[in-house]
């Protein structure tokens, strides 16, 4: 299974729409992604349903609980029975978030931003080609949202991310809804920020709903995509000037697989009028 393989806009594979998917021989959906940490030495008939639709289907594959930005060892088990679950899956890259989530191996099932310093920098380079280093297939790293900066930054979160990104020569999976939730938060023009970032490195996509509370906007993968963040997938598809496979996260209030199929239609729709478009001024 080659990259050129995943394009147009994915969806996550999720517990509630197994049994559904599994019994589906046309569903429209060009690639699931699917995180290893609720497969990789789980047992039963949810695990069995999930092997089905892995084994049948073009797979992406995105880690939870890696803690890339962390001081916890690799856990070599898990890494053991991650490597081999990748080339099972097919997966052309394995993606992980920029954060930490261990503490003295204490999982804090929360996604948390690493310090914008040149110290959280030098050391998240070195955990990234170590991770790299024990992979079957490239690592991309995830921008996240965050609700507050840890310690005094050297620089801010485009210049951390660049830095890591070009210093462990690893790709982006660039999540457009956290660049608008992180610029509506912290009062930045998402596009301005982006032209700052290397695109070039850009192999994935998310996107995603999110919620407000009072003056906080929260990153909840937990309601529908708002038209300004299709936009601003669609501007980043046209400044990335490719295809690159968007994958829509929904992980809160998961609507019925039917809603959700409608939902990725819409997305993938806007999708394709880019495409449309960046063929036609390249041609």
């Amino acid at each position: 299974m080659t990259q050129d393989r995943f394009t147009g806009v994915g969806l996550g594979l999720r517990r509630p729409h197994l049994e559904q998917v599994a019994r589906m021989e046309s569903h429209g959906v060009p690639f699931w992604e699917t995180c290893p940490e609720n497969v990789v030495g789980d047992g039963g008939r949810h695990h069995r349903l999930a092997c089905a639709i892995l084994d049948r289907d073009p797979v992406l594959t995105h880690g939870l609980a890696m803690s890339v930005g962390g001081y916890d060892a690799w856990d070599e088990d898990y890494l053991r029975g991650l490597g081999q679950f990748l080339l099972r899956t097919g997966t052309p890259w394995h993606s992980e978030h920029l954060c930490f989530t261990s503490v003295d191996a204490n999982c804090l099932h929360e996604l948390l931003p690493l310090p914008f310093t040149r110290e959280a920098v030098r050391h998240t380079i070195g955990r990234a080609k170590e991770l790299q280093a024990r992979l079957p297939v490239p690592l991309l790293l995830e921008n996240i949202t965050y609700y507050a900066e840890l310690g005094v930054p050297d620089m801010d979160e485009a210049d951390f991310i660049t830095a890591v990104l070009e210093g462990a020569d690893v790709g982006w999976l660039l999540d457009v809804n956290n660049v608008y939730v992180n610029a509506l938060n912290f009062g930045f023009d998402p596009k301005e920020w982006l032209s700052r970032m290397p695109l070039d490195r850009v192999a994935q996509m998310h996107i995603a709903g999110h919620r407000k509370f009072g003056d906080l906007t929260v990153d909840t993968h937990g309601a529908d995509v708002i038209d300004p963040v299709i936009e601003l997938m669609q501007w980043t598809l046209a400044k990335v000037g490719r295809p690159v496979p968007v994958l829509l996260e929904r992980d809160n209030h998961i609507p019925e697989l039917d809603t959700l199929l409608a939902e990725r239609e819409r997305i993938q729709q806007a999708y394709d009028r880019v495409l449309v478009s960046t063929e036609a001024s390249h041609g």
